[in-house]
């Protein structure tokens, strides 16, 4: 099968859209399936090929680390695209790329899938906060019903994400499938090396949070959370590993809610060798986002055998059922900070929960979403070619 994906976000872009992209795409392959990617060019640095193709881009406004693709350099490749025969569109982003893609699916004769990645509805509102949040929302829902409505099948990431588009009115066939995760590439790393590098004790409480340094991560609820952790963990530190339009904003309430001794925030690392010994170096992962639709962060740790401490809201409720390497904390302060001191003052909860950890993240195997996957696109291609046959 050759599949045809199209994105305004991609590596070297750090988020949960371009982790997923190319897990997909590697498990897609090791399957025996042939995809080619069009993708925001960022600068001269830029991987290409064949298989992934750049197309110039401009910055999204207020948030310039994102990208537009350009609609009519996009467009321009589709007599080259259509000579390579692909059976499928599939879109990733609700941008430029999403009408591209519509445009190019036509073009090409081929139906065209869409994943539904963020949850738009509590997101826009952080980058336009000079618009009423009521009618962004209302926005955001309309435009997620014309989209979704508009393509033959849709990837959703989580059973409550799906719950949320039905209750938009979506009507469109979809299918609950997160990426997962390369179980293989999370084994390893080496906390007590990470600590030594960033002048860490090696017996001091960590708590480690991975993530884009975005608003809608939820980020400053932990840093509410660490004021009162503070009170019963003096030394304790919590190591922030991403970049983000938030991260100027977060360091501005570290210095108000003093806690510039309990946090470090040490930016984007390489996922196949310092990242991991970030997870590592954590005596319990954090996390609180209110807008994920899939949490593979939460999968990363446990795979790690990292004690995880978390809010269950969206997709983070689907990857922590019934997980045994975990702990849901309740969404507000208090409580959130009483769990996970609870984690830095019991030992033996922490081994508890590490041990168990790296079997729960096995339910979550790349391989198996890829199949799952690949039997979408065979059902939208056959039920294409019924109806052009009628």
């Amino acid at each position: 099968m050759r599949i045809l994906m199209v994105s305004d976000v991609h590596a070297p872009r750090v988020n949960g859209v371009s982790t997923s992209i190319a897990t997909f795409r590697q498990s897609l392959a090791e399957l025996g399936h042939h995809s080619v990617l069009l993708a925001p060019a960022y600068g001269e640095n830029d991987v290409s090929g064949p298989d992934l193709i750049r197309i110039k881009s401009r910055p999204v406004p207020r948030d310039p680390e994102d990208r537009l693709i350009s609609y009519r350099q996009t467009m321009a490749l589709a007599d080259e695209l259509a000579a390579k025969q692909f059976d499928v569109v599939h879109i990733h982003t609700p941008f430029v790329a999403h009408y591209a893609g519509l445009a190019l699916a036509r073009r090409l004769k081929v139906p065209v899938v869409e994943t539904y990645h963020t949850f738009f509805e509590e997101y826009l509102h952080h980058y336009m906060p000079f618009l009423p949040k009521a009618l962004l929302r209302l926005g955001a829902r309309r435009l997620s019903v014309s989209q979704c409505q508009a393509v033959d099948a849709l990837v959703v990431p989580s059973q409550q994400m799906m719950a949320v588009l039905r209750g938009y009115g979506v009507g469109v066939r979809a299918e609950v499938l997160p990426t997962g995760i390369d179980v293989a590439q999370f084994t390893g790393g080496l906390g007590e090396r990470f600590r030594t590098q960033w002048g860490i004790g090696l017996d001091r409480p960590v708590l480690v949070h991975v993530s884009r340094v975005a608003f809608e991560k939820n980020i400053d609820f932990i840093l509410r959370a660490l004021v009162v952790i503070k009170r019963s963990v003096p030394d304790v530190l919590l190591v922030i590993a991403g970049e983000g339009p938030a991260r100027e904003h977060l360091k501005s309430l570290v210095r108000e809610w003093q806690l510039t001794e309990q946090v470090l925030f040490v930016g984007n690392l390489d996922r196949a060798t310092a990242l991991l010994d970030c997870y590592r170096a954590g005596d319990a992962f954090v996390f609180a986002s209110r807008t994920e639709t899939q949490g593979l962060v939460l999968m990363e740790a446990l795979a790690l055998g990292v004690p995880v401490v978390s809010t269950a809201v969206m997709g983070t409720a689907d990857v922590l059922k019934g997980v045994r390497g975990a702990l849901i904390a309740p969404d507000e302060v208090d409580g959130f900070a009483s769990t996970v001191t609870c984690v830095l003052s019991d030992k033996t909860l922490r081994q508890q929960l590490a041990a168990a950890a790296p079997s729960d993240a096995t339910a979550w195997s790349a391989t198996a979403m890829a199949e799952r996957l690949v039997a979408l696109y065979a059902a939208v291609i056959a039920e294409k070619r019924d109806r052009s046959a009628t």
